[in-house]
């Protein structure tokens, strides 16, 4: 099951808005096929896992055992049900993590195989399949994005200096990580201020992988259009206010705000009609805050910085949550904090 996981993790950021989902086939403890869902609308991973089984071995398959990270798919979407296809291809026994919370999906394709003569083994190593699959799980059940708030500070507790300018708290090594990040997400977010000050371009530059949606909230139409935000490179939402934003550029949409109802919710509707199923938020303080406060969050990745301002803007509380993770990056510390595990 771990290797399942293993596999499935190199579906990030590719794979989204479907789960990361890993399976291997094994034949009197020797592993015959393996796969994992390596693309939006491409086949799963029990149909990669099947798929790459040698000729030779084929007629083992209904001598084996199918380990998945997820319950297998039971409805038709882009590709047809890997629930089928197990139980045509008389896979005797499968093993499973998690359990896929999607309508239609959630606990009826173990009742179909069960119901086919197939023995059906549930959470091996739970907690490890829960995280893997939170993001999805999330994303069907609350009908919003998974969100992870990112941040830094420094060793005294402050975020940024007071005097308003860029200043870069975190090692080169911090930096590449949080690239690598970008290209696991889908959708990454700051507030009108922080795009003022850092002019961010928000994009994976240090990392392999794709470039995350750029949103940024502009409630007043204050951005200048010389940033990097609006260079034209990558797609990128403003939330706003204004009825008849003056700035157009490539790749550029604005997406009007309701006054009277809550900026973030609205945002998180949006994209989650737009199939964006991680979001990290960025900054600043204020937006950060704001997340904690109206509850709205999932993960929390905050870089301790061995730098002491003395003085500046204070650093969000830090979230309470129910697991936690701490990494040394150099001088850096990393500390990741999970608010929930009830996915």
């Amino acid at each position: 099951m771990q290797r399942c996981f293993d596999l499935a993790r190199l579906g990030r950021g590719f794979a989204s808005p479907n789960p990361l989902v890993g399976a291997v086939i094994v034949y009197q403890n020797r592993i015959i096929g393996e796969g994992y869902h390596q693309q939006y609308g491409g086949p799963h991973a029990e149909v990669n896992a099947i798929n790459s089984i040698q000729p030779e071995d084929r007629k083992l398959l209904p001598h084996s055992t199918l380990y998945c990270s997820l319950e297998p798919c039971t409805i038709f979407g882009r590709t047809p049900p890997c629930c089928d296809l197990i139980i045509k291809k008389q896979i005797p026994n499968v093993v499973l993590s998690y359990i896929d919370h999607t309508p239609g999906v959630d606990g009826l394709s173990i009742e179909k195989m069960r119901a086919a003569g197939i023995e059906v083994t549930l959470n091996v190593l739970l907690e490890k399949g829960k995280q893997l699959s939170a993001a999805r799980n999330t994303f069907v059940r609350l009908q919003r994005p998974y969100i992870i708030l990112k941040y830094a500070h420094s060793r005294d507790g402050f975020i940024a200096p007071a005097y308003g300018e860029d200043y870069w708290l975190t090692n080169s090594f911090s930096k590449r990580l949080v690239h690598k990040w970008r290209g696991e997400i889908d959708a990454i977010l700051v507030g009108t201020q922080t795009a003022l000050i850092d002019n961010p371009q928000l994009t994976n530059r240090l990392f392999h992988g794709p470039d995350p949606l750029r949103l940024v909230i502009d409630k007043q139409g204050r951005l200048p259009p010389s940033l990097h935000l609006f260079d034209g490179k990558v797609p990128t939402c403003v939330y706003t206010y204004q009825q008849e934003p003056n700035l157009q550029k490539a790749k550029l949409e604005f997406i009007p705000l309701d006054s009277q109802q809550s900026d973030l919710k609205q945002i998180l509707q949006h994209l989650h009609s737009i199939n964006k199923m991680i979001l990290l938020v960025e900054g600043g303080a204020r937006l950060l805050s704001s997340f904690m406060e109206q509850g709205l969050w999932d993960e929390a990745r905050i870089f301790e910085s061995p730098k002491r301002l003395g003085e500046g803007i204070p650093a969000p509380k830090c979230p309470n949550g129910q697991r936690e993770e701490h990494f040394q990056l150099q001088e850096d510390q990393l500390r990741v904090i999970y608010r929930t595990d009830s996915f």
